[in-house]
């Protein structure tokens, strides 16, 4: 294995401008996240346009404190990596230029990463003791996938949302109840105080052996539900709501990436993406994983949100195995896990 590999990423896909400094794939020399989110929250969510120029306003700034704490300068760089796909084409192309920028002015390698590959690999970062091959629920704003990571760079998906994301219900829920922007933080918060059985929403398993999901029904019963209440005039507890809706989506969750682990007899069963930090989501999965014999893991808060050391930990094994970029490497902004475009 290569030793002493040090590499500056990049993350630029969505409301976070992050840069981070990585050495040998595992260990943060620098972390730097600046996030939007007092920004998009007065339009109840991301705004493309609004995003992209924030990114451009922040990203020379974010550099710089990325390479001051991580106490390196451009020479002691062995690579730049950045997020090329999926996202926002806007806010991808900011990274994207400064990335290339770096690595053709310093004549270093360019090497674009998967987001979602990113945050599968933000598990090596947390548990140094993780090693493929094993199975992973990657759930977020954009993103409800099932992988079977088979190796650092191969991935099979098993099972992926066929309309909305999990943590997209969690926003539009939140949004219904007029919560805030984002929802996944505060229904997680506020259903500590309610009943998770106080209303019986539905749980959608699909047809028997499918890892797939579908949060349309249930954000469609939620939304019926609150509608029903106003037009009757009745009083609506809201921590009930979030505690329900949030067992409902959690349930299904915990039960397919269990059973995706026992299908593959995967030792681990790992979360990523910003609906891993879901504090029941955790402990549900916990508790079956133990019952069915598989460990359970997950990163901290801050590797579960959009952050470039994940990238620089999923470049590192791009980097290691000689699978670099070009310099016409583009915005990808449907890039699909395991896609070989990059």
């Amino acid at each position: 294995m290569c030793k002493n590999t040090t590499i500056l990423a990049i993350e630029t896909s969505c409301d976070e401008t992050s840069v981070s400094v990585v050495s040998n794939g595992r260990n943060i020399l620098s972390n730097i996240i600046s996030s939007q989110i007092d920004v998009h929250k007065k339009f109840g969510g991301v705004v493309p346009e609004v995003a992209s120029r924030k990114h451009l306003e922040s990203i020379n700034q974010v550099l710089d404190s990325a390479l001051e704490e991580a106490k390196v300068t451009f020479e002691d760089l062995d690579a730049i990596a950045v997020t090329c796909g999926p996202g926002l084409v806007g806010a991808l192309l900011i990274g994207l230029s400064t990335a290339k920028a770096i690595a053709y002015s310093k004549n270093i390698p360019l090497i674009g990463v998967n987001h979602i590959e990113g945050h599968i690999a933000a598990n090596y970062i947390e548990h140094k003791q993780l090693e493929p091959p094993f199975v992973c629920l990657v759930a977020s704003g954009g993103h409800s996938h099932i992988v079977n990571v088979l190796s650092y760079e191969k991935y099979e998906i098993m099972g992926q949302t066929r309309d909305d994301a999990a943590g997209e219900a969690f926003d539009k829920i939140a949004r219904a109840m007029g919560l805030g922007y984002p929802g996944g933080p505060l229904i997680d918060k506020i259903a500590t105080d309610g009943n998770p059985d106080a209303i019986d929403f539905p749980r959608a398993y699909l047809e028997e052996g499918s890892y797939d999901f579908s949060f349309s029904g249930i954000k469609s019963s939620v939304l019926n539900y609150l509608n029903s209440k106003k037009m009757k005039e009745e009083e609506i507890i809201v921590a009930d709501v979030a505690a329900s809706f949030q067992e409902s989506v959690v349930e299904v969750l915990a039960a397919k990436l269990v059973k995706a682990a026992q299908a593959k007899q995967s030792k681990y069963a790992a979360l990523a993406g910003g609906v891993a930090a879901n504090k029941r989501l955790r402990q549900v999965l916990k508790e079956r994983g133990e019952a069915a014999g598989i460990e359970v893991l997950y990163p901290s808060p801050v590797l579960c949100t959009d952050n470039a050391a994940m990238i620089g930990c999923a470049a590192y094994y791009k980097y290691i195995s000689g699978r670099t970029s070009d310099l016409k490497l583009n915005a990808i902004p449907n890039l699909t896990i395991g896609d070989v475009r990059i």
